[in-house]
């Protein structure tokens, strides 16, 4: 469970993040946070509960989930969080024009990055990093559309000399991870953090004894529970069940997790980089 200092300025965060996971009925709490936080501060518990269509048993029980010991404590805590510089935004769905469609969708992105940048645990990146130049091999895991990032992970560091893989099928994920050692880091993808193939992925490479690191969206999500580090971005505003939510939070922090590793193998590597862009990469451009 999230704690109150790890939520606070992060509650709208917090809550698209933990979405997936919440009940129907705490979903219309979340719903009604989300959209109108500004009145949410004004309301008694009583009147929340009239407005959002939820008891207040769901309210209390939602507030205690995210870190808070009761109603009143989340509410000054989100009335803080809105005097912080602005997080609104124009939704997707309020647009009517293409500029503006295509200027929204900018802001989406650089709302998500914001979000992730404070959901993001710098001692447990650290950690990761380590874990990861110390790691014999290194094995990036994700299924559906968590696929291509793992693969761009794999790529990247393979770059820089890893024995690394990447695997998007569920049945080789476990045949690998049950061949795994101490020695091994996997860092598993998923948005949700509740697809149960990737979870039951990193648990067999977790019961190996390999260092097991998930990257998700999903707050305290079952994935969660099967991995050593949890490095958190934000998940976004949810639409139409998984199909269009943004994974530019998933990218960009496999990309501070590659360029954290590459800064401490600066003068190891630099070497090798130049000649693979010299030697290797260089001639296969067609030069003006």
């Amino acid at each position: 469970m999230v704690s109150e200092k790890e939520v606070e300025g992060l509650i709208l965060a917090v809550l698209e993040g933990m979405y997936n996971s919440l009940g129907e009925s705490e979903k219309l709490v979340a719903d009604y946070v989300i959209k109108r936080p500004d009145d949410v501060i004004h309301y008694s518990i009583t009147e929340f509960s009239m407005h959002c269509k939820a008891s207040e048993a769901t309210i209390y029980r939602l507030c205690r989930r995210i870190g808070f010991d009761g109603y009143q404590q989340f509410k000054i805590t989100l009335a803080r969080e809105l005097t912080l510089p602005s997080r609104e935004f124009t939704s997707l769905e309020e647009v009517k024009d293409f500029p503006g469609f295509v200027n929204a969708m900018f802001d989406e992105n650089i709302r998500i990055l914001k979000d992730t940048r404070q959901l993001l645990d710098v001692e447990k990146l650290q950690k990761s990093v380590e874990l990861i130049l110390n790691a014999k091999r290194l094995l990036f895991f994700g299924v559906g559309r968590s696929a291509s990032i793992a693969k761009d992970g794999s790529l990247r560091f393979a770059i820089l000399g890893f024995h690394t893989a990447s695997y998007s099928d569920p049945h080789a994920q476990v045949m690998v991870g049950a061949g795994l050692t101490k020695f091994d880091v996997v860092i598993g993808i998923s948005h949700s953090g509740s697809i149960r193939d990737i979870i039951k992925s990193m648990e067999i490479a977790r019961d190996t004894g390999a260092k097991t690191i998930a990257i998700t969206a999903g707050i305290n999500s079952p994935i969660t529970k099967v991995a050593d580090i949890v490095l958190y971005c934000a998940a976004g505003i949810e639409r139409l069940g998984n199909f269009f939510n943004n994974r530019v939070g998933e990218f960009a922090i496999m990309n501070v997790l590659y360029r954290s590793v590459l800064l401490q193998m600066e003068e190891k590597i630099n070497p090798h980089l130049d000649n693979l862009y010299s030697n290797i990469l260089k001639p296969k451009r067609f030069e003006k």
